[in-house]
């Protein structure tokens, strides 16, 4: 029997109008509906800007609690519409305690579970160790009523360990709304490995663990904001690449797309597949995990 789940990534650009940029969105979910989607993507952090090319105290009034007036909105939709959206908030969970947060919205509009963000980096124009703390929900598979969805989010996307967690928990797909781009100041050769490296890292989890991938990124440039307190310099800003891609569980891409447009990508995921080639490649079954231990060290010094 052939389960064929027809899903969308909604790959946008944001600007500082809040009440725009959830516009955008709720009406792209909409065009997305309409054209038969049941399982929606949205990227990263999607109600505004990417805040953390700064670290600025200000930037933690974009929080909002779970459920909120985001996730409210979101239900009414997705019940309204039938389908199941996956969607990024940034968490204020108490004063002072705020995370990265995929929520996920089922089809009869409730919270069917959310993911906070585990890996959380620390980088020039990535200064996400200051908004947010890392997640404590573990990875677990969101159970919804179009299958059981290993939410993930952006810097996740690099770590093997977090794909085959999902996978051995009984995801039937991973998901990864992202944020990610260029520094413009690197050559062209330079933004090509990088991209390149991104495509592969996430087309490696869908082959490992023989489950498609989704992954939703932002596109456009986005100017840094500037120093708040002299913290840190303005940069240049970050030409976030779009590329969003949806790929089956052999890593072949069911759908691409541009790294300079906001679009709606399409594509039709078979979930009985990821069986049939697990069945040809059994990399679960051949797997020692009576050789594993040293996975818990964070390094061999031997």
């Amino acid at each position: 029997m052939t389960t064929t789940l027809k899903t969308a990534l909604i790959q946008q650009n944001k600007s500082t109008d809040l009440d725009k940029n959830f516009s955008d969105s709720l009406n792209a979910i909409r065009q997305a509906a309409d054209a038969g989607a049941r399982l929606i993507v949205l990227q990263e952090l999607h109600r505004s800007l990417y805040f953390c090319q700064q670290q600025d105290v200000d930037a933690f009034d974009l929080a909002e609690s779970i459920p909120g007036p985001s996730t409210d909105a979101l239900g009414e939709l997705a019940k309204s519409l039938n389908v199941v959206i996956v969607a990024s908030i940034f968490e204020k969970r108490a004063a002072g305690l705020y995370h990265n947060t995929a929520v996920v919205l089922d089809s009869d509009g409730s919270i069917a579970g959310k993911y906070r963000k585990m890996h959380i980096p620390d980088d020039p124009g990535f200064y996400e160790k200051f908004y947010f703390t890392p997640g404590d929900i573990g990875f677990t598979p969101i159970k919804t009523s179009v299958g059981k969805l290993g939410v993930l989010v952006c810097w996740d996307q690099w770590f093997p360990e977090a794909a085959r967690l999902m996978a051995l928990a009984g995801a039937e797909v991973l998901i990864y709304p992202t944020a990610i781009g260029w520094d413009p100041r690197d050559d062209e050769a330079e933004q090509r490995r990088q991209l390149d490296a991104w495509v592969i890292s996430q087309r490696a989890h869908a082959v490992a663990n023989g489950v498609p991938v989704l992954s939703c990124n932002r596109v456009g440039h986005e100017a840094d904001p500037g120093p708040s307190g002299e913290i840190h310099k303005a940069g240049p800003g970050i030409d976030f690449w779009g590329h969003s891609f949806i790929a089956g569980p052999q890593g072949e891409f069911l759908a691409v797309a541009s790294e300079d447009k906001e679009e709606i990508l399409y594509a039709d995921v078979d979930l009985n597949h990821g069986e049939n080639v697990r069945r040809i490649w059994p990399f679960m079954r051949d797997r020692r995990i009576d050789h594993y231990q040293d996975l818990l060290k964070i390094y061999r010094d031997d």
